[in-house]
C-alpha cells in the first residue's frame, strides 16, 4: 500500500507578512503587498514597484555573524522554516533526525551577495573578498543550513527550476516519503533578488508591470488591463509527513499532498505554449497520481502571473483538462496579492491551497475590474468565498518550459 503524505506545518514570509497567520489574514482581506521599491534608487527603471518583505529582522533566527555571511534568501528561509517546524509541533529526536529530509529550492539563490561581492572585488581588491561567497549564496545552502541547524540527516538537496522550483521541491518530497527515504521532509523555496540588475533585466524583456502610480493594483491576473508581473521576494516552508507518523504524534493536518505531475513544454525559453499543452499534461498527471477524478476538483490555485500570454495559456490548459467542467471550477491567483516570488512562489501557493482546503475558503484574485473575454473562467473576483473544497490543484510554470502541478485533498 502506498504511503500517504500530509502537510502538518506551514511557515511563510512574503510581502503580505512574516508569518502564516499574517499571510492568511491578508489573503482573506484581499490586501496587496506591492509597493514602491525602497532597496535602491529605482527612478531610472520603467518599473519602480515590487513586493518587498517588510519589518524582517534576520537576527531573530540567525546570529549576527551568520547574517553577515549568508544571503538574504537564506535569512528568509530560516525564518519560514522555524515557523513551519514550530507550527507542526515537531520535536526532533535522534531517530527522527535520521528520518527527516530537507528539499528546499531557489531559482536564483544568492544573487545579491554575488553582486555585492563583485563590487568589493572591484573596489577593494581580491584580498577583501569573503571566503563565505559560495557557502553564503549557493542555491543548495538554504537546504544545507536548515539541515545543520536542526540536525536533519535525511535527503538534503535543492531544486532549481525557475518559477517551478518549490513546486518541484514539494513533488520530490512527496516521492521521498512514498519511497520510504524519509518520514518527514522540510520543503519549499526562498527568493530574494530585488536588485537593480534583476529588475532592469525583466524590464528590458517588457515582463514587468509599469503601473507605478498604483502599485497595489499592478498585479492583476486575468484582468483585461494586466500589463506584466510584479517581482517579489519571500520564503515558504511546508512540513510534509507520512500520514501514520503524523497520526501517531497527534499532529494537526492541513491537507493531503496526494499527487504531482511534471512536464516540459519544449517550446520556448520564456514563453509558454499558447494552448497550454504542457500545463494541461501536468495537471492530468497530477490527478492521475492522486487518483482524483476531474469532477472532484473544485479549486485551482493558478500560476497566473498577470502576463498577457501566460494567463491565457493557463486558462486554455484548464479548459483542455476539464472541458465544460472548467466553468464550474474556482480558479484564483494569489500572486495578485503577493506579487511573483519566483522560486518561492510554488511553495507559498501550495500553502495557500492547503489553507483553503483546511478552512474551506477560496482565496480571491484581486484587481478584477474589466473581464478579459479570453479569460472567461471563475477567478473568484476581489473577495474570498466560502466553499466546499474536497480536492484542489496548485500550478507552477517556469522559464525553460518547466511545469509542475500538485494535487491536494481535504483531510477529514
Amino acid at each position: 500500500m502506498q504511503r500517504r503524505v500530509v502537510i502538518t506545518g506551514i511557515g511563510l514570509v512574503t510581502p503580505l507578512g512574516n508569518s502564516k497567520d499574517a499571510n492568511w489574514q491578508a489573503i482573506l482581506a484581499g490586501r496587496s503587498g506591492v509597493g514602491p521599491v525602497t532597496r535602491f534608487d529605482a527612478s531610472p527603471l520603467p518599473c519602480r514597484i515590487a513586493g518587498e518583505v517588510k519589518d524582517f529582522d534576520p537576527t531573530s533566527v540567525l546570529e549576527p555573524k551568520e547574517v553577515r555571511r549568508y544571503d538574504r534568501f537564506i535569512h528568509l528561509a530560516m525564518q519560514s522554516t522555524a515557523e513551519a517546524i514550530a507550527d507542526a509541533g515537531l520535536k526532533f529526536s535522534d531517530d527522527l533526525c535520521e528520518r527527516t529530509g530537507v528539499i528546499f529550492g531557489s531559482a536564483m539563490g544568492g544573487l545579491t551577495t554575488i553582486l555585492d561581492t563583485d563590487a568589493v572585488l572591484r573596489e577593494k581588491g581580491p584580498a577583501r573578498v569573503t571566503p563565505f561567497l559560495s557557502p553564503g549564496c549557493a542555491i543548495n545552502m538554504a537546504a544545507g543550513i536548515i539541515s545543520i541547524r536542526w540536525g536533519l540527516r535525511g535527503p538534503n538537496y535543492a531544486t532549481a527550476s525557475a518559477c517551478s522550483t518549490s513546486g518541484h521541491a514539494l513533488a520530490d518530497s512527496l516521492y521521498a516519503i512514498q519511497r520510504g527515504d524519509a518520514d518527514v521532509v522540510v520543503t519549499g523555496g526562498s527568493e530574494a533578488v530585488l536588485t537593480e540588475l534583476t529588475m532592469a533585466s525583466f524590464a528590458s524583456a517588457k515582463a514587468l508591470s509599469t503601473r507605478n502610480d498604483q502599485p497595489w493594483a499592478a498585479s492583476r491576473p486575468f484582468d483585461r488591463g494586466r500589463d506584466g508581473f510584479v517581482l517579489a521576494e519571500g520564503s515558504a516552508t511546508l512540513i510534509v509527513e507520512e500520514l501514520e507518523h503524523a497520526r501517531r504524534r497527534g499532529a494537526r493536518i492541513y491537507a493531503e499532498l496526494a499527487g504531482a505531475g511534471m512536464t516540459g513544454d519544449a517550446y520556448h525559453i520564456t514563453a509558454t505554449d499558447p494552448e497550454g499543452a504542457g500545463a494541461a499534461r501536468a495537471m492530468r498527471r497530477a490527478l492521475e497520481t492522486a487518483e482524483v477524478p476531474r469532477d472532484e476538483v473544485s479549486y485551482i490555485n493558478a500560476h497566473a502571473t498577470s502576463t498577457d500570454i501566460g494567463d491565457v495559456s493557463e486558462t486554455n490548459a484548464v479548459k483542455s483538462v476539464f472541458g465544460q467542467g472548467a466553468y464550474s471550477l474556482a480558479v484564483s491567483s494569489t500572486k495578485s496579492m503577493t506579487g511573483h516570488l519566483l522560486g518561492a512562489a510554488g511553495g507559498a501557493e501550495a500553502a495557500f491551497t492547503a489553507l483553503a482546503l483546511y478552512h474551506q475558503v477560496l482565496p480571491p484574485t484581486i484587481n478584477q475590474e474589466e473581464r478579459d473575454p479570453v479569460c472567461d473562467l471563475d477567478y473568484v473576483p476581489n473577495a474570498p468565498r466560502d466553499a466546499r473544497i474536497t480536492a484542489a490543484l496548485s500550478n507552477s510554470f517556469g522559464f525553460g518550459g518547466a511545469n509542475i502541478a500538485l494535487a491536494f485533498k481535504r483531510f477529514v
